[in-house]
């Protein structure tokens, strides 16, 4: 008998490195394909053939660099899921779900941080006529409540995408791979300690308004005399970055275009943030940290630490829902009551 398909949406190297983990779950029982994040309809493929979603993970680099991790890791391709008809779909956003899933199981992964509600957001939103991922950002993630089955970081997620009106019978917390372990990551070869650490993020390059300058200018009152490191979001444009990094810091500025940012935190003495899941890094590591978010509500949202069990968490529910003759909410209901036994 054939292998039941499933197939994975991915992203970000966040996105795809979290969907292989699940996937290594699966790959014994399943056959494991996996599909960049793609506009649907004609009119979303637009911006797509007009290059303005370069700097999205639908294309540009972020396909390039998924691409390739695909290729190095031996996993199957499915751009667009073109080649299978698949049983479940596994999706790291649901700003657009493909309508060639409508008769999959869908379950949603939560990769991380989602971004604030902008004023034009909350437009996308109300509208229910422009694309979710028109917000530019990951702003409505999570709340289409189009899929079976949301996989939420923490209690406090599970509370806020149900205010933005996803069933809250729809979710489980499971934690969410890469940030389940976060006391793992004291154990590192980082070169440096004691340090105060900027990760910048890619607004500008997601058309939303960053007064970079005066974020640097701030970053320069906090640091004071202490060393500083900055690390850099992988879609921000470089160059400019590190003009403006060392127009304010000097020539001799250390700033880290790649690298593990987890032992990056683990090493400071503080953390300063724009929008950044990388504040939860800081957070559960008793760090000070500094964020363009409200604190309070950070340390509601943050992510269950579970021993790095998220995956196989996700990956457990992917198999027995996949298996379920029910609806999501019913294996949810099957579900939790397993669990509070």
């Amino acid at each position: 008998m054939a292998k039941k398909k499933i197939i994975f949406t991915i992203g970000s190297p966040n996105q795809t490195s979290q969907m292989h983990q699940i996937s290594s779950f699966l790959e014994d029982e399943y056959d494991c394909w996996f599909t960049q994040f793609y506009p649907d309809y004609e009119f979303e493929t637009w911006p797509l053939k007009w290059g303005i979603l370069e700097n999205t993970i639908m294309s540009g680099h972020f396909k390039a660099d998924a691409d390739k991790y695909l290729r190095d890791h031996g996993l199957q391709n499915d751009y667009r899921a073109e080649k299978n008809v698949y049983d479940m779909a596994v999706l790291c956003s649901d700003l657009i779900v493909p309508r060639v899933f409508k008769k999959s199981k869908k379950v949603w992964v939560q990769e991380g941080m989602i971004d604030e509600l902008t004023p034009w957001s909350k437009v996308v939103k109300a509208s229910g006529i422009i694309p979710r991922y028109f917000a530019m950002g990951t702003a409505l993630n999570g709340s289409s409540n189009l899929c079976d089955i949301y996989c939420v970081a923490s209690e406090g997620y599970k509370n806020y995408l149900e205010k933005m009106g996803t069933d809250r019978d729809k979710m489980v917390i499971t934690g969410i791979p890469n940030f389940d372990d976060i006391p793992s990551f004291v154990n590192n070869d980082f070169p440096y300690h004691d340090y105060v650490l900027v990760a910048t993020s890619d607004i500008r390059e997601c058309f939303r308004k960053d007064d970079r300058m005066g974020f640097l200018r701030k970053c320069k009152e906090i640091v004071g005399d202490r060393p500083v490191i900055f690390k850099l979001h992988p879609n921000e444009i470089q160059e400019r970055a590190e003009r403006e990094i060392k127009e304010v810091f000097g020539p001799d500025a250390r700033i880290y275009i790649k690298g593990n940012s987890n032992h990056m935190i683990a090493n400071c003495q503080e953390l300063i943030t724009q929008f950044s899941t990388l504040v939860y890094v800081g957070i559960v590591l008793g760090k000070k940290v500094h964020s363009y978010f409200d604190l309070n509500e950070l340390y509601r949202l943050v992510p269950e630490q579970n021993g790095a069990s998220s995956a196989r968490k996700i990956a457990d529910i992917c198999r027995e829902y996949l298996e379920f003759d029910g609806s999501g909410r019913e294996y949810i209901r099957r579900h939790d009551l397993v669990e509070s036994h």
